[in-house]
């Protein structure tokens, strides 16, 4: 699993959540997988165990991961993947919102309003 975290791109939580949230949603991490510990990927990743944490929470809130002490972290057996024309399209629109100097709020809201 390769997450990269940027100054410009937000809080490390944030980065750390939507990446995951996004290897899940395009099938690169599947159901059942195991995540890094938190103590690992904070040392990866070289920030507090508690930013990782929080994202692995907020994950969980989204029903995409369940943690088990004592068996840690997994991609939730509910966490479905879309379809890799759903995926690229997303991936079209965040690209088109991003030279726009679109938020990704902004972005949310014009799909949100075309649904």
């Amino acid at each position: 699993m390769i997450i990269t975290l940027s100054a410009a791109e937000g809080s490390p939580a944030r980065q750390i959540h939507d990446q995951i949230g996004g290897l899940i949603t395009t099938g690169r991490l599947g159901r059942g997988e195991h995540l890094p510990s938190v103590r690992q990927l904070a040392s990866d990743l070289g920030v507090a165990p508690g930013t990782v944490a929080k994202a692995y929470r907020s994950l969980e809130a989204d029903g995409l991961l369940v943690s088990r002490v004592g068996s840690g972290t997994r991609v939730s057996d509910q966490a479905a993947p879309v379809s890799s024309t759903v995926a690229q399209a997303a991936r079209r629109l965040a690209s088109a919102a991003r030279s726009e100097g679109l938020s990704l709020e902004e972005a949310a809201r014009v799909l949100r309003m075309t649904w």
